[in-house]
């Protein structure tokens, strides 16, 4: 891990000393996403209610530039200018490197056809169950580790091989049986949980976006 991808870490402790504690799971969860993606694998992320928003704000973050350009390799850019030569400049100009990630929370059709007709509860579980592969990662959030769709996403993910990263409350409920690595933050309040979660998970995909695209 590069020495810039720490002090990420480390100035997110300085600012919010609360996370302390949390400072060594989150340095894991960084690992093992850096780890993830060298591997050529993904992420998947699910949550309910604001936790929902926030599986889907950490794929907003990973999936185009956070904070550093990502410009396509020339290899990829060749491709695009061999395929499309009319529009390759404008692909070329606008397209960023993506760090593979899906949210399990907008495929509306799909939850809703499921929770209809077969069960509501379980339609994060089938979407791990059809997108998930091993060496993939799930980043569970539920601020009381109790979710019932979150835990049975979670089984699955553990069937299917993939590690399992949960973002908490202090507590971790049933979550924490089922997490590889918690992030359990130091509050049992569900809106004070979320506000701790957020910068974490900031700092998370800006440290794993300098491993990849920072300078050496």
């Amino acid at each position: 891990m590069k020495d810039y991808t720490k002090a990420i870490l480390l100035d997110l402790i300085n600012r919010m000393p609360d996370l302390k504690f949390c400072r060594d799971n989150i340095l894991l969860a960084v690992q093992c996403i850096i780890h993830c993606y060298r591997e050529g694998n993904k992420l998947l992320t699910c949550g309910n209610g604001g936790s929902a928003s926030d599986a889907q704000h950490i794929v907003g973050e990973l999936m185009k530039s956070f904070v550093l350009t990502r410009v396509l390799p020339l290899s990829k850019q060749k491709e695009i200018r061999e395929c499309f030569p009319n529009s390759a400049d404008y692909l070329i100009e606008n397209l960023q490197v993506a760090l593979p990630a899906i949210s399990l929370i907008g495929e509306t059709a799909l939850t809703t056809a499921y929770a209809n007709d077969v069960t509501s509860d379980l339609s994060f579980a089938q979407q791990v169950l059809g997108y998930g592969s091993r060496g993939d990662i799930l980043i569970a959030f539920s601020t009381s580790g109790n979710s019932n769709n979150v835990l049975y996403a979670s089984q699955v993910a553990k069937v299917q091989g993939m590690t399992v990263i949960a973002f908490t409350g202090e507590k971790g409920g049933k979550l924490r049986e089922l997490a590889d690595i918690i992030i359990d933050v130091p509050s049992d309040e569900t809106y004070r949980i979320q506000e701790y979660h957020l910068p974490i998970y900031h700092a998370l995909c800006m440290a794993v976006e300098y491993e990849f695209f920072g300078e050496e």
